[in-house]
């Protein structure tokens, strides 16, 4: 047990920011979940990155729309910043790998909310999208899942990466929402963020060295017990 709690503690030592940031999340939720749905939306409203709250208070709703989730539970998103955001963060460094989600969830917000602003001048949207509720944490986390197609080695790089534009890409067509437009940003910003990759040290990560220990006791490989030592 000792092992195994020491083990666990480093890992998360290894990613102070992303664990840092998931502890933040888990105590917004909860206070969210002690909220009434009208008193909710109404506090998530100020926190929003919405046309008006960008225009009249920028710096305070980037930061604050950042430490609420919005729609899933905490325990997915701790999933996926143990896949994702603590990978990154343990092979970029803390400082690079903060400039990658700070951008991706910056320019990401200016984007997706600068078209949905074109959409209402040109009578698409409604006057009322200004305040449309936009708050969480997935633009961030969809430029961290691009910048870690140069954590893989080639050709699996290539796959990877096709599964991200997968998953990303359909979206714009098929929903065709700021916030869909706002995911794909993201991900054009990650792979933009290339320069920040390097200098990391340490060769790509090749998924075909997950089969090596399976190769090892594969029963062509393993030794006769010849009863010698």
């Amino acid at each position: 047990m000792n092992r195994a709690l020491h083990a666990v503690l480093s890992y998360l030592r290894s990613a102070p920011g992303t664990y840092l940031w998931l502890l933040i999340l888990f105590f917004t939720t909860i206070a969210l979940h002690q909220m009434s749905p009208g008193f909710e939306r109404a506090f998530l409203g100020r926190r929003s990155t919405n046309i008006h709250e960008l225009s009249t208070h920028p710096v305070r709703v980037l930061f604050q729309s950042a430490m609420y989730i919005d729609g899933g539970g905490w325990i997915s998103y701790a999933a996926l910043y143990t896949v994702f955001h603590a990978q990154a963060e343990r092979w970029l460094g803390t400082l690079r790998w903060l400039c990658v989600a700070v951008l991706a969830h910056v320019l990401a917000s200016f984007i997706s909310e600068g078209a949905l602003l074109w959409a209402i001048h040109h009578g698409r949207a409604p006057e009322s999208a200004v305040n449309t509720l936009d708050v969480g944490v997935s633009y961030a986390l969809a430029g961290v899942v691009a910048v870690l197609t140069y954590r893989i080695a080639r050709p699996w790089r290539y796959v990877y990466l096709a599964a991200v534009l997968g998953v990303f890409v359909p979206p714009l067509f098929t929903d065709r929402t700021f916030t869909d437009l706002g995911h794909f940003a993201s991900v054009l910003i990650g792979l933009a963020c290339y320069p920040l990759t390097r200098g990391t040290g340490g060769p790509p990560w090749n998924p075909m060295s997950l089969a090596a220990p399976l190769r090892r006791y594969a029963p062509g490989n393993r030794r006769r017990n010849t009863g010698r030592p």
